[in-house]
């Protein structure tokens, strides 16, 4: 089991997710039906990390932070080599 702090943020990530999801009108509209075969191991380890007892809950979560899921990384590496070498960046 995470520590304290560790959970606490987790729980606190969970509702931004979800917050943001809804802001987004992700969460809104009819709901689909979604069938899947998924180790019970990854389910079950998946619930412990986020405090989450319903699998639908879960696959609502899981779902909603890929759907949200910035770029920035990406664009990041995009980036390597874009500064000219010589501008002096202070450091």
């Amino acid at each position: 089991m995470p520590p304290a702090f560790t959970s606490e943020f987790i729980a606190r990530r969970r509702v931004a997710v979800v917050d943001a999801a809804k802001q987004a009108g992700l969460l809104e509209g009819e709901n689909s039906h979604v069938g899947a075969r998924i180790p019970q191991h990854l389910v079950s380890a998946a619930k412990a990390r986020t405090g989450i007892a319903s699998t639908t809950e879960l696959v609502e979560y899981a779902l909603a932070k890929v759907a949200l899921e910035d770029d920035f990384g990406l664009k990041l590496v995009a980036r390597k080599g874009a500064i000219a070498s010589d501008v002096d960046l202070g450091l």
